[in-house]
């Protein structure tokens, strides 16, 4: 009998037809309607979000990782990832070698140094070498399904999980890709593919000398990351490095300075966004303007200050170790 019964049940649900956004959970009906707004048909929208694969798993360890109270960790691991990357230098003088007409390409379309997309490439994902283990939509839906809005991050943190489904339902539909076999393989934050992109920010992946943009492709990930920091970030002239003073002593500097601040930014002195004011470690110093408008583009890609910091500092050796080989 319950083998009946559930036979009927899906075969309503595949033959439902649909033309509302109705959910008792208000956040879907908001999630459903935006997607439709974006193209999505209100079947394939509904059968998402009614899907037993998507809506009813949840990523606790995602979803835990994604608490206030890890944000002081996170910045603690961000140092240590920097200093451990370094060693890492080599190969990011090979890759740039391997893949030297691709970036000839990037460089030429989007003003875009190399260093620093294979920097970024590096610390996102090791060069790709880092295997995803999580699932997109299920992070955002756990974070949707599970966050109380009682606080300025907690509603950030909704509002960007209900983004980011209705970003995935709308990817899949163009995509043609059935609901329960939409899988995008994910960090615990969501992010996806060698550059990382959140599922918001699929309108900047472009494919390397193809129609459409693969992010787990090498190449499809350095075009993708170059277009994001040349659209998003106005980085549109590749740096001068010549102008650039002494980064690994300057990074150092840096880490004493955010740990003797709490409010503490690399490039900030105020919050674009609110009245909230930082301790800006490079403001009001002539010579590190340079260094401070670049870096700036980088934090448009990642919002942390001891990231963009170490991309610049692994940008800048690599650049040193591509010359160098050059020269040999």
């Amino acid at each position: 009998m319950f083998k009946i019964f559930l036979m009927l049940l899906v075969s309503t649900l595949l033959f439902a037809d649909y033309d509302n956004c109705e959910f008792e959970n208000k956040n879907y009906v908001e999630i459903c309607k935006r997607s439709v707004q974006n193209g999505v048909s209100y079947e394939y929208a509904n059968s998402f979000l009614l899907s037993s694969l998507k809506t009813q798993k949840f990523d606790e360890i995602s979803f835990e990782y994604l608490q206030p109270k890890h944000i002081k960790t996170h910045k603690k691991n961000e140092k240590k990832a920097n200093n451990v990357l370094i060693k890492f230098i080599p190969e990011v003088v090979e890759h740039l070698k391997t893949y030297s007409e691709v970036y000839d390409y990037t460089e030429e379309k989007y003003g875009v140094n190399r260093e620093i997309v294979a920097a970024i490439l590096l610390k996102e994902t090791k060069l790709g070498k880092i295997v995803p283990k999580h699932d997109a939509f299920i992070v955002f839906n756990t974070l949707v399904v599970r966050t109380k809005p009682n606080s300025p991050r907690e509603k950030w943190l909704l509002n960007m999980g209900k983004t980011n489904m209705v970003s995935i339902i709308t990817y899949c539909y163009k995509k043609e890709i059935a609901p329960d076999e939409c899988n995008l393989p994910s960090s615990y934050a969501g992010a996806i593919g060698i550059p990382q992109f959140m599922p918001e920010s699929f309108s900047f992946a472009e494919g390397y000398k193809t129609e459409f943009a693969d992010l787990t492709k090498m190449e499809d990930a350095i075009v993708s990351a170059a277009k994001f920091l040349y659209t998003k970030a106005e980085f549109k002239e590749l740096i001068n490095w010549d102008k650039i003073p002494d980064i690994a002593d300057l990074e150092s500097k840096w880490y004493d300075f955010e740990f003797e601040n709490e409010d503490a930014s690399f490039v900030y002195a105020k919050n674009k966004n609110g009245d909230k004011e930082y301790k800006c470690f490079t403001c009001d110093k002539e010579e590190l303007d340079y260094l401070r408008e670049y870096t700036k583009k980088i934090l448009r890609y990642n919002n942390s200050s001891n990231y963009a910091v170490g991309v610049m500092r692994l940008a800048y050796e690599a650049q040193k170790g591509l010359t160098q080989a050059k020269a040999e």
